[in-house]
């Protein structure tokens, strides 16, 4: 486990001092290059600081200028100038970013009001978008940011066929948006199908088939709209543009498949028409992991805080992380989707258990960190310390993956947006 130092707590040595004077002193230690915008400068000093981007620095320190961090390193080598606002901390972590969950369109209230991550009048709408529905205010985002998370890949429900598209958004108060666009959800299994009432899709075939249907239609809707005579070309269908984006390899699908026999389903799919696929949840995934890993697919892995024992998610695994990890397949962490009070999991505790169950701390760390920015396509701006990528960070009074241990300090973009232990 992580070394635990004496405790230690959010501390703040607040002095002005003049942007020209800290760039400056910046460029004298060749940290920055001459051209950085000015704005507001935290050093945040951490007796561990894991980077994602090599091995842990010891007694370390990170600068954050204009939103930007500036420099990373071990103390002794990265000069700080005098008065700069400095934040303490056991141990520093880039910001932890949960790899799906509903937050945003779900609310605590669990009232019919705060409840859009579902439309339930027609099986496949890959045209909702998650941005229409995102409320930032919601309490739970503020919640989640309270552990460290500071991005969030959410979006419609893994509860129909095609329930919508997914976003990637940060946690900050205004939630900068990282990726309006990231995925579109699609569910094959039990929550993706209809019972009872003999509405479509009631078989895992009529699943598979309608999907298909859909990307078949998307394919001539966009070869028509290449036609060089812009008479011959369609009109906009939202429908059929969303499928288009898919189809062209802008937006992956995102598919919730727990059993072995639906990811198979969704690998066909996707070499049948080349597009792209990430598994969402995977209960069953160590039974496919050559497949997977030859289909090159990525795996954001089921909380494993999620009901199990019973229908698709019987064969959930503690250990799936670690095996699909030692495979080389691509993973990620989770919150998912909760549709009962609380509303969400907190993915630190996802990170925690992986690590006790086969991954190692660093593992870990990076299944809701770099790993996950990967996935996310959102890795050249977070997921790591490093100079040039956004200032998200997650500050710890001790290991991160210790029950006792607390959340002192969020900052994201540069600014420190939460520093009350939680």
């Amino acid at each position: 486990m992580l070394r635990r130092a004496e405790p230690v707590t959010l501390t703040s040595l607040v002095t002005s001092v003049h942007q020209s004077r800290f760039r400056a002193a910046l460029l004298a230690a060749g940290c920055v290059a001459a051209d950085m915008a000015g704005g507001e400068t935290i050093a945040i000093r951490g007796n561990t600081i894991h980077t994602m981007a090599g091995a842990a620095i010891t007694d370390g320190v990170v600068v954050v200028d204009d939103g930007k961090i500036v420099a990373v390193g071990p103390a002794a080598a990265v000069a700080v100038p005098d008065g700069v606002r400095t934040l303490r901390a056991d141990v520093v972590t880039p910001g932890l970013i949960d790899a799906h969950c509903v937050i945003g369109l779900a609310g605590y209230l669990n009232q019919d009001h705060d409840q859009d991550q579902l439309d339930a009048t027609e099986p496949i709408q890959p045209e909702l978008r998650a941005i229409d529905a995102f409320n930032s205010r919601e309490r739970l985002v503020e919640w989640v940011r309270g552990f460290g998370v500071t991005t969030l890949h959410t979006g419609h429900a893994p509860a129909a066929l095609v329930s919508g598209q997914t976003m990637v958004v940060k946690t900050a108060g205004d939630s900068p948006i990282l990726r309006p666009t990231a995925m579109v959800a699609v569910t094959l299994g039990d929550a993706g199908r209809i019972s009872g009432d003999k509405k479509p899709p009631g078989t895992r075939s009529k699943s598979v088939a309608m999907l298909r249907a859909e990307l078949i239609k998307g394919a001539e809707h966009r070869r028509k709209q290449a036609d060089p005579d812009p008479e011959k070309r369609p009109p906009p269908e939202l429908r059929l543009d969303a499928w288009g984006e898919v189809l062209a390899g802008a937006w992956p699908l995102l598919v919730t498949a727990d059993r072995a026999t639906d990811i198979d389903g969704a690998l066909r799919l996707a070499e049948e028409f080349g597009i792209r696929v990430v598994l969402d949840s995977a209960a069953e995934s160590y039974l496919a992991i050559d497949p997977i890993r030859v289909a090159k697919v990525p795996v954001i892995i089921h909380p494993s805080m999620k009901r199990a024992g019973r229908g698709e998610t019987e064969n959930a695994g503690f250990e799936t992380a670690a095996k699909l990890h030692a495979a080389g397949i691509p993973i990620a962490l989770q919150s998912g989707y909760e549709s009962y009070v609380p509303k969400t999991r907190v993915v630190l505790f996802e990170a925690a258990i992986a690590s006790a169950n086969g991954l190692s701390v660093p593992e870990a760390l990076s299944t809701v960190t770099i790993d996950a920015a990967r996935i996310l396509g959102v890795a050249d701006r977070i997921g790591s310390l490093e100079p040039g990528k956004d200032a998200d960070l997650a500050l710890f009074d001790g290991d991160p993956f210790e029950y006792t241990t607390h959340c002192i300090g969020v900052i994201i973009d540069g600014a420190v947006v939460a520093d009350e232990p939680r």
